[in-house]
């Protein structure tokens, strides 16, 4: 037992350790910051949406190099992916080589071949380069012809795009989406934050170039296998199976979540809770979690429907839950 109350203790050492770093450049975006780990220690992907200038990409950047070194350090390898319309699928997989001296065609690996993968303005390239995305995420390998080529055991990507209503992106389709763990928007910093970053971004641009490696990829699994220790109530997850049922029955909603995102809705709380500091799971995880992990899975009749359904649907299991008091029963 004290064994295991030191190990819970060093993973929330280290998920501070890693947040301490990227707030030294991030700064305002706290929550942003905890849905991004989150979406790490669950052992999935996070599609980052918001408008050109808000800080996806330097967010990524920050991540990837605080956890990035070299190899034989402990680090992990990053690549960087700026998606253009002209992108093939085999500028990410990669491509048969002809080798002059084995005269054999040798296969270069593409960049999809890391360990933390920034996919930067993704809805900017064509439906067919998108869905070479696919088969990595979901099953962390990549099939080229007869052979499959494993990934390596942490495989994360953080995409960005930009709004759809802007010019020259392409909607991401639904089996795109649902790779994705999280959906979240960045958002612009409150007035007193950007104050702070226009006095301060030559110092916040020193922190970017240099950003140190805190944690290796041996303790990023640590984390991630800690996640999945975390408790959650019989309760709550009473609570996901309610709402995943109550998005396919709702009349706004035309498309539900499927059993699969009700796994991943799970994942997240556990991470969520870890990546706040517990052991356990909160009725308010539920409540800040359900829309990043399960907006963006669905298909709403109109506009309005999508400003409320969801909403509607989350507060009346959160009703459910208050009345049952398991607050006291988790800890």
């Amino acid at each position: 037992m004290m064994e295991q109350e030191i190990q819970v203790d060093q993973a929330l050492q280290n998920i501070q350790k890693l947040v301490g770093n990227i707030e030294k450049v991030i700064r305002g975006k706290k929550e942003q910051v905890q849905l991004i780990l989150t979406a790490l220690l669950a052992k999935g992907h996070i599609l980052i949406e918001d408008n050109p200038g808000t800080g996806k990409t330097v967010m990524a950047k920050t991540l990837a190099h605080s956890i990035a070194g070299r190899v034989g350090d402990g680090g992990v390898v990053f690549k960087r992916i700026q998606f253009t319309p002209d992108l093939l699928p085999m500028d990410l997989i990669g491509s048969h080589i002809f080798d002059d001296a084995k005269k054999d065609f040798l296969f270069k690996k593409g960049p999809l071949f890391c360990n933390v993968l920034l996919a930067d303005e993704i809805n900017r390239a064509s439906p067919k380069v998108q869905s070479a995305l696919l088969e990595c995420m979901a099953e962390h390998q990549i099939t080229i012809g007869e052979t499959t080529y494993p990934l390596e055991k942490m495989f994360f990507t953080i995409a960005t795009q930009n709004p759809v209503e802007m010019e020259g992106t392409y909607p991401l389709p639904a089996a795109q989406l649902d790779r994705f763990f999280l959906k979240i928007r960045f958002g612009y910093v409150d007035e007193a934050t950007e104050l702070d970053i226009y006095k301060d971004y030559l110092g916040i641009q020193n922190n970017l170039d240099h950003t140190e490696q805190v944690l290796s990829m041996n303790e990023i699994l640590f984390l991630q296998q800690q996640t999945q220790e975390v408790y959650i109530h019989d309760e709550i997850i009473a609570a996901v199976r309610n709402i995943v049922w109550e998005t396919r029955r709702q009349a706004d909603i035309v498309l539900g979540a499927s059993t699969r995102s009700g796994i991943t809705f799970l994942k997240c709380l556990k991470a969520f809770a870890l990546v706040n500091g517990r052991t356990y799971v909160t009725e308010d995880d539920l409540q800040k979690i359900t829309s990043p992990v399960l907006d963006h899975r669905l298909i709403y009749r109109n506009r309005e429907a999508k400003q409320k359904a969801l909403s509607a649907i989350l507060d009346k299991e959160m009703d459910r839950l208050a009345k049952l008091n398991i607050a006291k029963k988790n800890s």
